[in-house]
């Protein structure tokens, strides 16, 4: 969207800040999640064609997305991955992520697979608590797989470990992923509450956003196969009946006015799988959709 460019997270006059981590962390050879390793730089791409959120009219908010506001957003570029050390690429996500946290801004995270909210989870520690929504089609809840306990089959399982996360609301699922019974019913003696993708099908995003209680503080994390194919087919795990686009505005829409949105990552875009470059250009509707939510709500801008 052609923001300006922040170069020290840990000095930050702005609202919002986006930086990417293209983290990936293959099960195996076959490396079934390395292209969404270049999903920062497609979905930066696909939001220039947003324009100037300043002065476009949008008819999801009916007026202009920052509706008169001064809203300041900056992106803050790449943490660095080297995958010879993704330790080391973590450590630096959470660090960058509690920078951003410091300077008063909320951060909003480009993966990398469903392995990089892990650590940006994790620079929440000491804040909160927090309900975590997560948009997936699968559950995530994986203790470890080939040996690896912070990969993309253990997202939530792992946010499930932090002192900060009170509650968790997960919705979209839908199909068959790596989950096996157990994870389910470890899932839901931790207290998950789950709304399938059919239930937000027959009944709205209503479902979801009860299950969120008023005034607390939120930690949104959607992986793009949460969305339907039909409007986001360039991901690793395609699977029909997924949220439309609607869904996915009107749910950020409801949780901006139900609490305070902390922090938002979003992951798991394929760009080879992609299509004209739809499922990029999505993903940036979903960010500037939850930022002009939140501007609606009074979270931003914040007073200086």
């Amino acid at each position: 969207m052609a923001v300006p460019k922040a170069t020290n997270p840990a000095r930050l006059d702005a609202d919002v800040a986006v930086f990417g981590f293209p983290l990936v962390t293959p099960y195996d050879i076959r490396g079934a999640s390395l292209d969404s390793a270049r999903m920062p730089g497609s979905v930066r791409e696909q939001s220039i064609w947003l324009g100037d959120p300043a002065d476009r009219h949008d008819f999801d908010f009916d007026g202009t997305i920052y509706d008169g506001k001064d809203v300041r957003v900056v992106d803050c570029g790449d943490v660095r991955c080297d995958p010879t050390d993704l330790p080391a690429a973590r450590t630096r996500a959470t660090a960058v992520t509690r920078s951003i946290l410091e300077s008063g801004a909320v951060p909003i995270m480009l993966g990398g697979d469903d392995s990089a909210p892990i650590p940006f989870f994790r620079a929440f520690e000491g804040r909160g608590p927090f309900t975590l929504v997560q948009i997936d089609a699968h559950i995530d809840w994986r203790n470890e797989v080939n040996g690896i306990e912070d990969g993309y089959s253990s997202t939530m399982r792992r946010a499930s470990e932090l002192s900060c996360i009170e509650r968790m609301v997960q919705v979209g699922q839908r199909g068959t992923g790596s989950a096996r019974s157990q994870e389910v019913r470890d899932a839901l003696a931790y207290g998950v509450k789950f709304v399938s993708a059919r239930e937000i099908h027959e009944s709205g995003v209503g479902a979801a956003l009860k299950q969120v209680p008023e005034g607390g503080e939120i930690i949104v994390t959607i992986d793009c196969d949460g969305i339907d194919p039909s409007i986001m087919p360039g991901v690793n795990a395609p699977s029909p009946g997924g949220l439309f686009h609607h869904h996915a505005v009107a749910l950020l829409q409801g949780l901006a006015n139900k609490g305070r949105i902390a922090g938002l990552s979003i992951v798991e875009l394929a760009p080879v799988k992609d299509v004209n470059g739809i499922s990029a250009y999505t993903a940036a509707r979903l960010i500037i959709n939850l930022v002009g939510s939140m501007v609606r709500a009074g979270q931003i801008p914040q007073k200086r």
